[in-house]
């Protein structure tokens, strides 16, 4: 037994972090894929590719997760945790050889990402359950704490790793996942051995297309929501991404009402009604918000103003984003399995609240800082930030599965998995249409002002109608947006300007220099905005122990209580 339930931790930690590295990887490789690929990354329709390439993979896992984790309570969670490995592995390989150019390349990309998602959803759905089936109760914390830090740090190794393969071939990006994804699965089909109660049940039809159509058109519209719809820096209000956005509400909300009625849901709603289980899944979508925005924002902001503007040039930016991203990792590396261990012998609560509360506080100190600001301070406050998620994941993830009965840990399982996803695709939406609002009303005036001051005032009105989206986009690839607009401009208008002011306006660090104090005070709407949510799940972390009152005092109800009346 105990070599069973370390070949289950070990295996199940890969799959996560596999599966995780691969969700970021790609923030940081987008510049030479996009370079692999031969597309403008400035041309029409490209910035919704970015989008995909991007988002699709957390949108396809999101949806995914819940229905898996029904499936693997039916048919045996080791066996589709298996499958998924296999799964992975053959979209890393078609990843790899993506023979497409331009828009075909971009199109190959994102339905071999979604080839990828699929495999990823198998490992992710099914990891928390396969460790709570093999672990004792005094020992689960420490081993779902080393598993689920190997999912929030695989965030961050993603960006690290996609910085250092990228700089060789952007093909390595996808080509790491291959070996290890072929390790594990021989290793998973010859050692791990099931152990999850199989249920005699049928698959829920009904409720599975209900939810997953729910949630996909509503994903779909919070994506195209970022896309500029005719003069409008955003597209939330474009007809189609109001409709789908409002058909997927309702969709979701129909879904519990369909549930009840169904005799073999996909999800048991009466989960719920355990407060660990309800308070640490939304707390965990919480946290994932947080997560997710902070990093892509760190990453815009290190990668098209602070780095150029420190004289790094920007083919080189992408890959020392990802280096100076290394003091969240590595705290999470740190904190996450000592809080794991700590919540076996002091229980979850304190732990995992207080760590919401030191990212919440590393957030707000974020809001502090200059756009020029001095690394190590900001290095400080990553450490801070990812000691904060550390603590707070491994206790909370242990609760949630803890609190449980054997045979829905894989429904639980996904539905944790799913709430955090669907928080880290929320907040692309939130923070970057924060983002690009901000910038939509002040990026304009700066760039007129400083083209003018430059010596090109025939070129304001061309700058001033340089879209956020572009901008943003321009940062997050570490380009030059000011070359791409000047290579489109006709010939009498270039030649109109002098080679000083041309030679002012195409330095590396022009447009980061104009672009920053703009930039930076929208980010620190973010950061506040960061900070408010990432409260909001430090208090529901802190409410996740019922009580009740008996005789005059008070009796605290453990989870395994709800869970046998849930069962019973």
């Amino acid at each position: 037994m105990v070599q069973e339930k370390w070949v289950a931790l070990s295996n199940t930690t890969i799959g996560v972090l596999m599966a995780t590295i691969n969700a970021s990887i790609l923030i940081i490789a987008l510049p030479p894929i996009f370079r692999g690929i031969d597309l403008n990354p400035f041309q029409s329709g490209a910035f919704a590719y970015l989008l995909w390439i991007l988002m699709g993979y957390m949108i396809v896992t999101a949806v995914l997760l819940v229905t898996i984790g029904r499936l693997s309570d039916i048919f045996g969670r080791v066996r589709l945790f298996n499958l998924g490995f296999a799964i992975f592995t053959l979209g890393s390989v078609l990843l790899y050889f993506t023979p497409g150019k331009g828009d075909t390349g971009a199109l190959e990309l994102i339905i071999f990402r979604i080839v990828q998602a699929v495999g990823g959803s198998f490992l992710m759905a099914n990891s928390y359950a396969i460790i709570t089936d093999n672990f004792p109760k005094e020992e689960r914390g420490t081993a779902l704490g080393i598993n689920a830090i190997a999912g929030t740090a695989g965030m961050s190794i993603g960006i690290v790793a996609g910085g250092i393969l990228s700089a060789i071939n952007w093909r390595y990006v996808f080509l790491v996942s291959v070996p290890v994804g072929l390790l594990g699965t021989v290793w998973s089909y010859l050692k791990l051995k099931e152990t999850s109660p199989k249920l005699k049940q049928k698959l829920d039809i009904p409720g599975n297309l209900l939810f997953g159509a729910g949630l996909i058109i509503l994903l779909i519209g919070i994506t195209y929501g970022l896309v500029p719809y005719k003069s409008s820096a955003t597209g939330w209000a474009d007809p189609w991404v109001i409709t789908a956005i409002i058909i997927g509400i309702i969709l979701l909300i129909a879904f519990p009402f369909v549930e009840r009625k169904v005799k073999q849901p996909m999800f048991r709603l009466e989960l719920f009604k355990i407060r660990a289980f309800s308070a640490g899944s939304f707390s965990g979508m919480i946290s994932g918000m947080g997560m997710m925005g902070l990093m892509f924002m760190i990453i815009i902001l290190f990668q098209g103003i602070w780095l150029p503007d420190h004289g790094y040039s920007y083919a080189s930016a992408p890959f020392w984003a990802g280096i100076f991203m290394l003091p969240m990792t590595v705290a999470m590396g740190i904190f996450g399995p000592l809080s794991g261990k700590l919540s076996d012998k002091h229980g979850s609560k304190g732990i995992a609240t207080l760590g919401l509360l030191i990212s919440a506080f590393a957030l707000i100190l974020l809001s502090l800082l200059p756009y020029n600001f001095i690394y190590i301070e900001m290095g400080i406050l990553l450490f801070i930030f990812g000691a904060g998620m550390g603590m707070f994941t491994a206790p909370n993830t242990s609760a949630v599965m803890s609190s449980v009965p054997p045979e829905s840990r894989g429904s639980a399982s996904g539905m944790l998995t799913t709430l955090r996803n669907v928080g880290t695709t929320a907040s692309m939406g939130i923070f970057f249409t924060i983002l690009i609002l901000s910038l939509s009303s002040k990026l304009p005036g700066a760039l007129s002002s400083a083209v003018t001051n430059a010596g090109a005032p025939q070129l304001a009105s061309v700058f001033s109608k340089l879209p956020p989206t572009d901008a943003i986009f321009g940062a997050l690839l570490g380009i030059n947006p000011i070359k791409a607009i000047l290579s489109i401009l006709p010939s009498g208008v270039k030649n109109s300007i002098s080679p000083t002011a041309l030679s002012t306006i195409t330095q590396r660090t022009w447009f980061p220099t104009i672009f920053a104090p703009t930039f930076m005070s929208s980010l620190h709407v973010v950061f506040y905005v960061a900070f408010a949510i990432t409260l909001v799940g430090a208090l529901l972390s802190f409410i996740r122990d019922p009580l009740t009152k008996k005789s005059g005092s008070s009796k605290r109800i453990s989870n395994e209580e709800q869970a046998v009346k849930l069962k019973r």
